[in-house]
């Protein structure tokens, strides 16, 4: 059981833990669109997840679809409450792209996406079309102009031909892509969308960091082990790497944030592109 002023402000955490048989193993974790909460179940260690935002609820519904199959395994789940397995590991995919081990961590994230997108039957639920997520890049656009213009035309011209189709995480990134021992590299906290697997390698040329991401030489270096890993035509990795980053920029700019890493990706793709 949850204590004292903790109580009040987790009651949900509290009813879970009755309901499922869990003790805490851990402090809560609030970020903007969840409440974390480490627990055990027996001896099983888990993470109870309370999601705020529909989004993050309909990434719970995804999870439980996937039931383990590239992703962190769903122990239980009710509405916008999820109990899965956690990592304990603390090898992080971003602290070996940081530290020499860039490839590496590449590769891992390309081996853990083909998993996911293994499962080629849809699930039961509504998923969201990459057309719908890339209406604020057009909006943008239009407001904007400059480097979002080519984002938006790169874009446009990708969601007009699509080609392998497939269920995708949505969110792929170096923390989201977390080692769980026996059971090797899982994703957890899709977005719950369909649409061209490409689309799904674009992000970890943002990632793990703004200074990593725009490092002289990464972008090129890492297409190469993109396209090798996860067999992706090069120009096609490289518009959906420019469609991405201006995308990124467009949320960035909607929350009154600088979108300048972003802009630089994009730019380096661009230069890319432009070459063949």
């Amino acid at each position: 059981m949850l204590h004292g002023g903790i109580i009040q402000k987790f009651l949900k955490f509290d009813e879970y833990l009755g309901r499922w048989n869990l003790t805490p193993d851990g402090d809560p974790i609030i970020t903007r669109s969840s409440q974390l909460f480490p627990v055990r179940q027996g001896d099983t260690p888990a993470m109870l997840k309370i999601a705020v935002e529909s989004e993050e609820q309909f990434g719970g519904h995804l999870m439980s679809w996937w039931a383990g199959r590239g992703a962190a395994q769903v122990l239980a789940h009710e509405g916008p409450v999820l109990l899965m397995e956690r990592a304990e590991n603390n090898v992080s995919l971003s602290n070996l792209a940081r530290n020499g081990r860039d490839d590496e961590a590449s590769r891992i994230i390309c081996a853990a996406i083909a998993m996911l997108h293994k499962q080629i039957d849809r699930p039961p639920l509504d998923l969201i079309p990459l057309t719908q997520w890339f209406e604020d890049l057009a909006l943008a656009a239009a407001q904007y102009g400059g480097m979002l213009t080519a984002c938006a035309a790169t874009a446009r011209e990708l969601l007009e031909t699509p080609q392998d189709v497939v269920v995708l995480h949505g969110d792929v990134h170096h923390e989201n892509i977390l080692h769980f021992g026996s059971r090797g590299w899982l994703a957890i906290d899709p977005k719950c969308l369909f649409g061209e697997r490409g689309f799904d390698y674009a992000n970890l040329f943002c990632n793990p960091d703004a200074k990593t991401a725009t490092t002289a030489g990464r972008l090129v270096r890492q297409v190469e082990v993109v396209v090798e890993a996860a067999g992706l035509e090069r120009k096609r990795l490289l518009q959906w790497i420019l469609a991405w980053a201006g995308l990124s920029a467009a949320w960035w700019l909607q929350d009154g944030e600088s979108p300048a890493s972003n802009f630089l990706v994009a730019e380096l793709a661009a230069a890319e592109l432009a070459k063949i």
